[in-house]
């Protein structure tokens, strides 16, 4: 397991990092976030490029770590700007990724957990009203 050196991966992600992923990830990885779940480095790097494709400035910073003999949970912090909403500010996402290593010491299976209603839904124009209108209504 090369733990450390996969979080400054993620802390320097940048377009140019998407080929990089055969150093970090099993041929046959696994990776599920809100939005994907897919096998295998090409299917994972495809995500990521087309997550560059969508947002402007992104930048992950892994802020805890928590590690065991056969994988580790990532707090993290994802900084990003929406293209579609112009040069509106930057958005903050906060979620953990589960990951599990194989015998070789590569990423096998990378979870992503995060709020996409809090996260994401609630910051968008015309759905955020409805979002946060149900928020106040719902809490206690």
């Amino acid at each position: 397991m090369q733990l450390d050196a996969l979080i400054q991966f993620y802390n320097d992600f940048s377009p140019t990092s998407v080929a990089r992923f055969p150093e970090f990830y099993s041929d046959d990885a696994w990776f599920k976030d809100p939005f994907n779940e897919v096998r295998g480095i090409a299917a994972i790097q495809h995500i990521f490029t087309h997550m560059f494709g969508q947002v402007d400035e992104p930048r992950f910073s892994v802020t805890e770590k928590v590690v065991d003999a056969n994988g580790a949970m990532l707090v993290w912090e994802f900084c990003f700007r929406v293209k579609r909403w112009g040069k509106g500010e930057t958005q903050l996402m906060r979620g953990v990724s589960h990951l599990k290593f194989d015998a070789a010491g590569k990423v096998c299976y990378h979870r992503d957990y995060w709020d996409t209603a809090e996260e994401l839904y609630m910051k968008l124009p015309a759905i955020g009203t409805l979002m946060r209108g149900l928020r106040r209504m719902l809490a206690a």
